[in-house]
């Protein structure tokens, strides 16, 4: 997924975080993008890199976990030729590559004291110096940085620096896990159903019921990297029409083992007491033996409204909200 449009939702918190993209784009401040493993920070930080100033300048990625401490300073600023051995040519770091657009650096939190210090200095003084070279490389970036990491504990137990911390931390995006908004959970499925029909030429068309209800109720916890992953195990061997109870994979098996647990004929229980009771959720509620702010919750869940017709229903549609 890439670019603004690519942001999918309909949840209240990332419709409040679509509107905010906007403003950061424009303000080319410092940017720290926190949130759980596969929730798209690099997605929101391509998001803010394509509507701002330097949408025609390089977007570099570079993730801090995957590179080994020694290593991280020559991968960021380069070096010159024969500042170390095996050094028989010059080589520009990704700063360099990403001279007039946007550095994103993943995985922050990841990054040793040691080198906070030296990206520290690139954030307060646009400058480096590559290793072995006599005089700063100057540069003239955007950087924006992301975490799963829970930045102001590791400030709080010294393995992260504060000043870094107040530098980085200036304009500031906090993704929620999908278990906070379920809402969201059907139109990443659809999404995704829809990308591999149109990359495999298949006619996937969308999800059975039983199954839907099963996958509201499980919590994701790979986010919306999950989603995609079961998709594409269920495009190994897609059927013909919708995706059933049948079609899970063996590497999601732990959500077949669950559906003696879950529900999956919640939401159409509840729909029939809306509509038994004209849609007075005080009535219906008392018939379903809930309260009223369980029904409120559930209707979120499953985006039920007086004029919609459940999500699941809708399987196989997407729509970039």
């Amino acid at each position: 997924m890439q670019g603004a449009a690519e942001i999918l939702g309909r949840s209240e918190a990332i419709f409040a975080l679509r509107g905010d993209l906007p403003k950061i784009a424009r303000s080319d401040a410092p940017t720290l993008i926190t949130g759980e493993t596969g929730t798209g920070k690099e997605h929101f930080a391509r998001s803010i890199h394509q509507q701002s100033r330097r949408s025609a300048e390089p977007f570099v990625a570079i993730n801090c976990a995957a590179i080994p401490d020694t290593l991280f300073e020559s991968e960021l600023f380069g070096f010159e030729r024969g500042s170390f051995t095996g050094a028989v040519a010059a080589r520009a770091g990704k700063a360099k590559l990403a001279d007039g657009g946007t550095l994103f650096l993943d995985e922050l939190g990841d990054l040793s004291l040691y080198n906070q210090t030296k990206l520290l200095r690139l954030l307060e003084e646009k400058e480096a110096y590559p290793i072995g070279a006599t005089r700063p490389e100057k540069y003239d970036l955007r950087i924006i940085a992301a975490t799963n990491v829970d930045v102001e504990d590791a400030v709080a137990e010294g393995r992260f620096r504060s000043d870094l911390y107040y530098r980085i931390n200036v304009a500031r995006i906090d993704i929620p896990p999908l278990a906070d908004r379920p809402e969201d959970i059907g139109l990443y499925i659809d999404h995704f159903i829809e990308r591999f029909n149109r990359d495999r030429h298949t006619t996937v068309s969308g999800l059975d019921p039983d199954l839907f209800g099963l996958l509201l109720h499980y919590d994701w916890p790979g986010n919306i990297r999950e989603i995609r992953n079961f998709v594409e195990a269920v495009f190994i061997d897609p059927p013909a029409g919708p995706i059933t109870m049948r079609n899970i994979p063996n590497a999601f098996a732990h959500l077949r083992r669950s559906y003696s647990h879950a529900d999956p004929g919640e939401c159409e229980r509840m729909l029939a007491a809306l509509e038994q009771t004209n849609w007075n959720k005080a009535q219906a509620a008392k018939t379903l033996h809930w309260s009223r702010m369980t029904l409120y919750r559930k209707m979120t869940k499953y985006n039920l409204a007086q004029s919609a017709t459940p999500v699941h229903r809708r399987a196989g549609r997407s729509e970039d909200v």
